[in-house]
C-alpha cells in the first residue's frame, strides 16, 4: 500500500493504527496538538518531580507484544516490564488491607483469611464466571469488528452455543451479580469498582464487565516510565517505519473532496493531503464539528447523559505515613451507593474512593526513594459536566480535602501543604474538548450501550476513528485493539478500492467502493 494516511492524535489507538500502517507501506504522518506523544498518558512535573500521569494499569500485554512483532520489534526491547506480584492492595478503614494476586489461589487465601471460607470459594466461582465470559467475547467481540447491533457478534460464536451467549450475561447488572458471588459487601464493593475502569458505574454497567478481574489476574504489569514510556515507544516503532510524528501540531479541519475525506488543515494553516484520516480522539469532537463542519455528521453525537465518568486527578510529591503502599492501592468510601448516587446527579462525591498510584513502589512493593518523598497519582471519580461546571478554588480545596479524608480514615496520611496538581472535569474538558472531561467515551450501561460504541468505519469514506473512546472499549489494551482493527479495516478497504479500480471500465469514472462507504 503506498496511500497517505494522516492520523489527528498521538493517544495509545492512533500510534498503533500508525504503526501498523506504515509497516504494511503506507506513508502515515501522525499530528499532535500536545507537545507528548501518549494522550492521556504523560508526564507532568511537580515539585521538581516528574509524576505519570493517564492511564496506569497494564493488562492483556500480548496484544502489545503482537503490534511490535508486526513491525518486526519487541516489546522488551523499547520499555522495562516487570509483572506485578500484588495486583492492587485495598482498604475500607485502618484495621488492615486486602491484596490480590497475579496467583489466583493466593488471593482466594488471602480473601478467606479476611472474610471467610465462603467469600474464598465466591471468588474462586467469580473468577471462573469471570474467564468465561472473558473467553466468549475475546474473539467475536474484543479482536473483532464493530457490530450495531448483537446480530453478528453472536453468529460469529454461533447461534447453536446459546449456552455461551447466557454467559456474557448482558442483561444482569453488575452489582446484583457480584452479590450472588459475595455476601460480604466489601468484596461486592471491591469487585464492583471495575466497571469504573471503562468509566462506568457498577449499579448500571452489565455484568458482563466483570471479565476485567480475568484480565487482570492473568497479570498486571509495570512499566518503568508508566504507560507514557510504552507510548514514546509506539512512536518510535512507527517512526522506524517510516511513519512522521509530528507534536505541536493540532488539526483545526478534516478535509474533504468528492464526498470523501482528503486531508487535514492545521491550525497553523498547513494542508496535510491525504486518502485516509484518522481521529484518535473522541468521536464528539466530530461530532460537534470541532474538525469542520464537513464531517459533523460523520459519527453519531453521544448525549451527555451517556457520557462515561470523568475523574479528578491529583499528581502529588509527598511523605506518606502510616498505610504500607503497594504500587496500585485502593481506599474505599463507606457508601459506595451514594457516591455514584452523587457523580449522577452531577456533584464530585463527599466521601470518595480514592485509588493511588505509587509510582516509586515497583513490582516488589520496593520502599519509597532515601528522601522519603514519594511520586503518586491519586484518582477520584466524577461527573463528566466539565464543560458546564466550573472548579473554583474552593471547590477544588473541598475536593482535596474530601480526598485525603478519605486516606486518613484508611491509615493513610500525606504531607500538609500538599505538593500536588489538580485536574479537574472542567481541566480534561480544555485537553479534550467536546467530551465534558468524559475520559472513557461512552459508559457502559446497559446490555446495548457496548454496540452503540463508535467503531473505526464513519459515514463518510477515508475517515476513520480508533482509540479509548471507540471499539472495543476503554483501557490502554483496548486503545490498541481499537488501533489494531482500524488498521485492518482500512487495509481491507484500501484493497477493495485498488481492486475496483484496476477492474473499472478503462476511461470510465471509478468510485468508492461500497466497502469504504460503510458506516460504522
Amino acid at each position: 500500500m503506498s496511500a497517505r494516511v494522516a492520523v489527528i492524535g498521538a493517544g495509545i489507538g492512533g500510534l498503533t493504527s500508525a504503526a501498523l500502517l506504515a509497516a504494511r507501506g503506507c506513508d502515515v504522518t501522525v499530528l499532535e496538538k500536545e507537545a507528548w506523544v501518549g494522550g492521556k498518558a504523560r508526564r507532568v512535573l511537580v515539585d521538581g518531580a516528574e509524576v505519570d500521569g493517564g492511564p496506569t494499569v497494564f493488562t492483556y500485554r500480548e496484544v502489545f507484544d503482537e503490534v511490535f512483532a508486526a513491525c518486526g520489534a519487541r516489546l522488551d526491547d523499547h520499555v522495562k516490564v516487570a509483572r506485578a506480584e500484588v495486583i492492587a492492595r485495598h482498604a475500607w478503614d485502618a484495621r488492615g488491607s486486602l491484596d490480590l494476586y497475579d496467583d489466583p489461589e493466593r488471593s482466594a487465601d488471602a480473601v478467606g483469611a479476611f472474610a471467610g471460607a465462603e467469600a474464598a470459594r465466591g471468588l474462586r466461582a467469580f473468577m471462573r464466571e469471570a474467564q468465561r465470559i472473558f473467553e466468549v467475547l475475546e474473539d467475536p467481540f474484543l479482536r473483532g469488528d464493530k457490530a450495531s447491533t448483537p446480530l453478528p457478534m453472536m453468529w460469529k460464536i454461533g447461534p447453536w452455543k446459546i449456552a455461551d451467549m447466557l454467559a456474557m450475561r448482558p442483561f444482569d447488572r453488575m452489582w446484583d451479580a457480584l452479590g450472588e458471588h459475595f455476601r460480604d459487601p466489601r468484596l461486592q464493593q471491591l469487585f464492583g469498582r471495575y466497571a469504573t475502569y471503562c468509566g462506568s458505574s457498577p449499579f448500571a454497567a452489565p455484568a458482563t464487565l466483570m471479565l476485567i478481574a480475568h484480565l487482570e489476574a492473568r497479570g498486571v504489569w509495570l512499566i518503568e516510565g508508566g504507560i507514557h514510556a510504552l507510548a514514546r515507544a509506539l512512536a518510535t516503532i512507527a517512526e522506524r517505519q517510516g511513519a512522521r510524528v509530528r507534536t505541536n501540531a493540532g488539526v483545526a479541519e478534516v478535509l474533504t473532496a468528492g464526498g470523501r475525506a482528503s486531508g487535514v488543515r492545521l491550525a497553523s494553516g498547513e494542508v496535510i493531503p491525504a486518502d485516509i484520516v484518522i481521529c484518535n480522539g473522541d468521536p464528539s469532537a466530530l461530532a460537534t464539528g470541532r474538525f469542520g463542519e464537513g464531517v459533523r455528521r460523520a459519527v453519531p453525537s453521544i448525549p451527555p447523559a451517556k457520557r462515561s465518568l470523568s475523574a479528578l486527578v491529583w499528581y502529588v510529591h509527598s511523605r506518606t505515613q502510616g498505610f504500607d503502599l503497594s504500587h496500585h492501592n485502593v481506599f474505599f468510601s463507606t457508601d459506595y451507593p451514594r457516591e455514584f448516587r452523587e457523580i449522577g446527579e452531577g456533584r464530585p462525591p463527599s466521601e470518595p474512593t480514592v485509588y493511588v498510584c505509587a509510582i516509586d513502589r515497583g513490582a516488589g512493593d520496593k520502599a519509597p526513594p532515601p528522601s522519603g518523598r514519594e511520586r503518586l497519582q491519586i484518582i477520584v471519580n466524577a461527573p463528566a459536566n466539565g464543560d458546564l461546571r466550573h472548579y473554583s478554588p474552593e471547590e477544588r480545596e473541598r475536593c482535596t480535602h474530601a480526598m485525603t479524608a478519605t486516606l486518613k480514615r484508611c491509615g493513610l496520611t500525606l504531607e500538609d501543604p500538599l505538593e500536588h496538581q489538580l485536574m479537574t472535569p472542567e481541566d480534561w474538558e480544555g485537553l479534550f474538548p467536546a467530551t465534558g472531561g468524559a475520559l472513557y467515551g461512552r459508559a457502559s450501561h446497559g446490555w446495548a450501550a457496548s454496540f452503540q460504541r463508535q467503531g473505526p468505519r464513519t459515514r463518510l469514506p477515508g475517515l476513520y476513528c480508533a482509540g479509548g473512546a471507540t471499539h472495543p472499549a476503554a483501557g490502554v489494551p483496548m486503545a490498541a485493539l481499537s488501533g489494531q482493527l482500524a488498521a485492518r479495516v482500512i487495509a481491507k478497504d484500501l484493497a477493495s478500492m485498488k481492486t475496483f479500480r484496476q477492474a473499472a471500465i478503462p476511461g470510465g469514472m471509478s468510485t468508492p467502493s461500497a466497502t469504504t462507504g460503510n458506516m460504522g
